[in-house]
């Protein structure tokens, strides 16, 4: 299995928001509480930070050693 960067943030988002757009969730959460929507707002920035600087075969290793996990 060979993926991009993009196909790799792609099953992420949907792994950790599911059918929930990242940006909403993030609104979503900025609405209950600021102090947790700050929160939010800074890990989605690091989650999209770390998918930029991981090389791609990192990337894939540990999708497919993640999904593996989740299939036991």
């Amino acid at each position: 299995m060979s993926l991009s960067k993009a196909e790799a943030k792609q099953l992420l988002e949907r792994l950790i928001f599911e059918e929930t757009d990242p940006d909403d969730w993030v609104q979503d959460v900025w609405g209950l509480s600021p102090f947790l929507g700050d929160s939010a707002a800074k890990l989605w920035e690091a989650f999209n930070t770390l998918l930029e600087i991981c090389p791609e075969e990192k990337l894939e290793n540990w999708l497919e050693s993640l999904y593996q996990n989740l299939s036991e």
